[in-house]
């Protein structure tokens, strides 16, 4: 059975910078059996009913300013999966989940940045998914649930965010990880390997500094659809946590 991730994307320019968790995406996969194809939660595509990417093939979106220009002149061109994406599209609907399917979006930074440190030849399948911020925490899980049998076929699927994710609280000068940040990711942490889905679905209103690491759901929404993938087994393990500037937390997540 495939594994599935939680991997924070952090800031677009992660995919040119060179760091302990850089090194870490692009060595995680050596760890993993080459997937059939990928699947990937993104932060960055919201939407008020699940989206299913479907096109045949991927462009590139750069979904950000202000960024170095050898950003605005990668590519990301994996291939799509339609039929993946069908299969996506009957899973959901087995369980009562709406979807809709979207040939045209390209991928956003969510998406490729990440895969583009993992994956850099771009020559594995990629379906991306959008977040819908208006579901609840257990209807997020519902999701993931839904797609769990995917990983018996060889799909990998990542949840790309990030637990705490307050773009207005950065010291973009460096500076060290926030008390309140820290303990925010320690719940966090503790609810994961414990699975204490109770709490976890009301982390909006338990988790201490809450409105500090979560301004917006976008971002923590993809780490719940990924644990609902791994609820056959319930066993989290946290792989790798790092601070960038005092309050954007790079966690990677495994669910076995």
């Amino acid at each position: 059975m495939m594994p599935a991730f939680f991997l924070a994307h952090g800031a677009p320019s992660l995919v040119i910078e060179e760091n302990s968790y850089t090194e870490f995406l692009s060595k995680l996969v050596a760890e993993l059996p080459r997937p059939k194809a990928i699947i990937v939660f993104t932060a960055h595509w919201e939407s008020d009913v699940q989206l299913i990417s479907s096109a045949q093939t991927h462009r590139t979106l750069y979904d950000f300013s202000g960024f170095p220009a050898e950003m605005y002149e990668m590519t990301y061109p994996a291939p799509g999966d339609p039929a993946l994406a069908g299969r996506i599209a009957e899973l959901l609907a087995s369980q009562g989940i709406p979807s809709r399917q979207d040939d045209v979006r390209p991928l956003d930074h969510g998406v490729w940045a990440l895969l583009k440190l993992m994956y850099p030849n771009a020559d594995i399948p990629v379906v991306a998914m959008s977040v819908n911020p208006f579901l609840s925490p257990a209807e997020q899980y519902r999701i993931g649930q839904a797609l769990a049998p995917l990983r018996d076929e060889d799909v990998l699927i990542i949840g790309s965010g990030g637990t705490v994710h307050n773009l207005r609280r950065l010291q973009w000068g460096g500076g060290q990880p926030e008390p309140w940040a820290m303990e925010f990711d320690q719940w966090v942490n503790e609810k994961l390997v414990t699975w204490n889905t109770e709490d976890m679905f009301r982390y909006d209103e338990l988790a201490p500094h809450v409105r500090e690491a979560v301004p917006r759901n976008e971002h923590f929404i993809p780490l719940l659809p990924i644990m609902g993938a791994g609820d056959r087994t319930r066993q989290a393990t946290l792989l790798h946590q790092v601070y960038q500037y005092g309050s954007l937390s790079l966690s990677a997540w495994k669910f076995d």
